[in-house]
């Protein structure tokens, strides 16, 4: 497995102040893999690798992967829960798992949108490769309007490698793709790959200018609703990273980290020690900021 370069940002909310970069090894769990709790085998290093950068270690096994590292630096990059929700209990039992809030909510935001679409919610569904194709298309023009892809470079991919893996997904009936629009206009989209009866929640974004609408989260419930219709499918997997929205529409989770594993030099030390100490700073900003009730600014200037 070949080494690539990975920026280790210094971040702040959706926003990079600066990075170091790395040549590492990626070693990623899948969501059965964390479940299971097991540690993943690491391959070995070539001369110009710095080390391995570890996605969705279960926490409890932290301190199994130092010790397979044999001397190596770790350094913990964050914590959160992987969340996922169960496909197999139908979709009314899933509904009716969320707090009572939550599903006005959803219903509530739902018919906003729908007033605006002329009464009722306009959804288009695409899993064929010819309509990967036509669904990439709108889905990259709403993609290059997000946050995520301005400030994070984590937009729908549109290179050559992700379209042919995309359309052979396609092929083999395991991708699936959805569009909201409002009023006539592309607002959302939501791209998953299926492997296993997992579905993934791989790329997501929408407009800004509608965000007003909350156009994620209506898109998220309907496509939910398609697949709890679908046979086979076992579990949608929220993938690294936590959230309000993955908190709102899972039905379980696992506690992981990610972690860097990196060659034991002089300066890996201070990158790590650098990262450390701003990922202190920033932590402690944010907790600042949560006892003085400015998150709702916070939000706006970190992505202004």
């Amino acid at each position: 497995m070949n080494a690539v370069p990975m920026p280790l940002r210094f971040q702040v909310g959706a926003r990079t102040l600066a990075s170091i970069q790395r040549q590492l090894v990626r070693v990623p769990l899948t969501l059965d893999e964390a479940l299971d709790g097991g540690l993943p085998v690491l391959p070995p290093l070539d001369r110009s690798a710095h080390g391995y950068q570890i996605t969705s270690l279960p926490e409890d096994r932290r301190d199994a992967m130092v010790l397979a590292g044999g001397g190596m630096i770790a350094f913990v990059r964050q914590r959160y829960t992987r969340r996922y929700a169960d496909l197999t209990i139908g979709f009314d039992a899933w509904l009716d798992a969320m707090s009572s809030n939550a599903r006005s909510g959803l219903k509530r935001k739902a018919k906003k949108v729908a007033a605006v679409s002329g009464g009722k919610l306009d959804i288009r569904r695409f899993r064929t490769p010819e309509e990967m194709a036509a669904f990439h298309d709108i889905a990259r023009r709403i993609s290059i309007r997000t946050y995520q892809e301005k400030l994070l470079g984590d937009g729908l991919p549109d290179d050559s490698a992700f379209l042919h893996s995309m359309y052979q997904l396609a092929a083999a009936d395991s991708v699936r793709g959805w569009l909201l629009y409002i009023a006539g206009e592309p607002a959302a989209y939501l791209y998953c790959s299926i492997g296993s009866g997992v579905v993934r929640y791989d790329h997501v974004g929408h407009d800004p200018a509608f965000s007003d609408l909350s156009p994620g989260g209506v898109l998220q419930m309907e496509a939910m609703r398609d697949l709890f219709a679908e046979e086979g499918l076992t579990r949608f997997d929220f993938t690294e990273g936590d959230g309000q929205h993955k908190r709102q529409f899972s039905t379980g989770g696992v506690e992981c980290l990610d972690m860097l594993l990196l060659r034991a030099s002089l300066a890996n030390r201070l990158a790590t020690m650098a990262l450390g100490t701003f990922d202190r700073t920033a932590a402690f900003g944010k907790d600042a900021v949560a006892r003085l009730g400015l998150q709702k600014i916070a939000k706006k200037i970190r992505r202004a």
